[in-house]
């Protein structure tokens, strides 16, 4: 479930773990390659899954101390 992480509701004034609320279902989003449906609950903003190789997998740091695969 994609919800704001200050609450166990969809409301972030709603803060810690309240009680009595309803939780509105805004949409459901299909993460195909994993295989799951998940619902998005109030306004929701989701991030974009990584590729199969992120760039963050070539930064190195050689044996003189420099930093590379930056470019």
């Amino acid at each position: 479930m994609a919800k704001t992480q200050l609450s166990l509701s969809h409301d972030p004034d709603l803060k810690g773990a309240p009680t009595g609320f309803t939780l509105p279902i805004t949409d459901i989003k299909a993460s195909i390659g994993a295989g799951f449906l998940y619902p998005l609950c109030g306004n929701i903003r989701t991030m974009p899954g990584l590729p199969a190789h992120p760039a963050g997998e070539r930064i190195d740091i050689d044996s003189k101390g420099k930093i590379t695969g930056l470019f």
